[in-house]
């Protein structure tokens, strides 16, 4: 992985490329990392996307937290004063409004990348991650041609930035995956989002994966292996579809 800084209107955002040997140009994917933040499993997802033939961006969101030590996947959720620091020093920083602005200064940090192609990206994320994804594909639909959620929360609410609400300014290819056991994306919640996606005239598709919430990244105590290939082909299918 290579890392670099991209300055945003809230200071400096470090961030990771990873993409194939050779000079390119790639196109881009713009990877949303989950709640647990930046650590070696999402190094892995990154590295391997990159294998597939694309030039992978996965900036820290928690930058405005400060920089951190990498976080104990296994038990970040079990501990109660951890869950609480993650809560009100890194979850209160990567709000929404404040990784749609920044999206911008990744966009154009992409755009002067001599490696990648030029035109449309696509994003993808994880958990947190997945939301902020559909929710750019909203925000910036001239830019985002295909957005994917693994294991994303809370994707059709009554908050104000939920990402079903710009349904109808999304363009892009979307492509969510839901786990069976999961209270932040429940049946419901999952009805609610295709009737959104559906009545805006999105192409999408949405599915169900025999899994617990949080199975992609290797180092969570649900991580499933078979569950991941599974993702991995799906988002495979979603970019080549969308990206060639």
């Amino acid at each position: 992985m290579l890392s670099t800084r991209i300055r945003t209107a809230d200071g400096l955002c470090p961030a990771y490329v990873a993409h194939p040997a050779g000079d390119g140009p790639w196109p881009a994917v713009l990877l949303f990392m989950d709640g647990i933040g930046i650590r070696p499993a999402m190094f892995e997802i990154a590295s391997r996307l990159s294998t597939y033939g694309y030039y992978v961006l996965l900036p820290d969101l928690y930058y405005r937290a400060g920089p951190y030590e990498p976080m104990n996947a296994l038990t970040i959720f079990s501990d109660p004063e951890a869950r609480r620091m993650l809560s009100e020093k890194f979850f209160a920083v990567a709000t929404a409004a404040n990784v749609m602005a920044d999206l911008r200064a990744f966009l154009e940090f992409l755009a002067q990348q001599p490696q990648v192609r030029p035109g449309g990206i696509a994003t993808t994320g994880y958990c947190m991650g997945g939301s902020l994804s559909l929710s750019a594909a909203g925000t910036y639909p001239e830019h985002i041609l295909a957005a994917a959620s693994f294991h994303g929360g809370r994707l059709a609410t009554d908050a104000p930035d939920s990402p079903h609400l710009l349904a109808t300014r999304m363009r892009a290819r979307i492509y969510v995956g839901g786990a069976t056991a999961d209270p932040s994306f429940p049946d419901d919640m999952k009805a609610h989002l295709q009737e959104a996606l559906s009545a805006a005239g999105v192409e999408h598709l949405i599915e169900t994966y025999a899994a617990r919430h949080g199975w992609v990244p290797s180092d969570t105590p649900v991580h499933d292996a078979p569950a991941t290939e599974r993702h991995w082909r799906s988002l495979q299918a979603l970019l080549h579809a969308s990206l060639g």
